[in-house]
């Protein structure tokens, strides 16, 4: 309660929008959402879900655009559509009650049923790539986060996860990529929100994608800008 709203983080912002719209006890509303659960940790997608079934329970309707799995099985009814990304997909390649066509033994199929079934996953590499280089980041402090050290292997796909509003975008961004590009840059200035850093050496470049569009719609991504989705 004591936080200033430009602290908030997208999750905690979009949920508290969300529980604002519970509290008026509207009914015979249409609700249409633009992937809810994006950066969300599973703790919080679950109060998500709860928020969203609130709402229906309500009287209304609520519509998302979502890929989360566990959003998509809390659901009543899909549409799925496809069966591939830009000109090879917009079609309507499955609609019906979601615990109908998630069933395993139904006969409906899609790419994206395929992975709800378990007929398709992800595969977790047996081998991992071995470095010792490392970014090491001593004392970041900035919003929420409480004068924490941490490293940061390089040469490898880096996950950082946590709840919302636990500081992860905070120490991407303000503390990691902000100090690294005034490193980089040759700026001669304190750190900032951060007491030291290690391993810059190891970096050549910085480039920073972030949740702003990107291309020449405000629907591009990382997967559309660099062209994956059509693979």
């Amino acid at each position: 309660m004591e936080r200033e709203a430009e602290t908030l983080s997208g999750g905690e912002a979009q949920r508290i929008r969300l529980a604002s719209q519970i509290g008026t006890k509207l009914s015979g509303t249409l609700y249409v959402l633009d992937e809810p659960t994006i950066g969300l940790h599973e703790r919080d997608t679950e109060r998500l879900i709860g928020t969203l079934k609130s709402l229906r329970d309500q009287s209304n309707t609520v519509i998302v655009v979502e890929h989360d799995e566990e959003t998509i099985f809390a659901s009543d009814f899909l549409v799925d559509l496809g069966p591939f990304a830009g000109k090879n997909g917009g079609e309507v390649v499955a609609t019906g009650e979601t615990n109908k066509l998630v069933n395993p033994s139904g006969r409906i199929t899609s790419l994206t049923l395929d992975y709800l079934k378990g007929k398709r996953k992800i595969e977790v590499p047996s081998r991992r790539t071995k470095t010792t280089e490392k970014i090491k980041l001593i004392g970041a402090r900035a919003n929420n986060l409480k004068n924490v050290d941490v490293e940061i292997p390089l040469r490898k796909l880096v996950c950082i996860s946590g709840v919302s509003g636990s500081g992860k975008s905070t120490l991407l961004h303000d503390v990691l990529y902000k100090n690294l590009q005034r490193i980089k840059s040759r700026i001669n200035a304190p750190l900032e929100h951060l007491s030291k850093l290690f391993g810059n050496e190891y970096i050549d470049k910085l480039v920073m994608v972030d949740q702003s569009p990107i291309g020449r719609s405000p629907r591009s991504n990382p997967a559309t800008y660099t062209g994956t989705s059509i693979i």
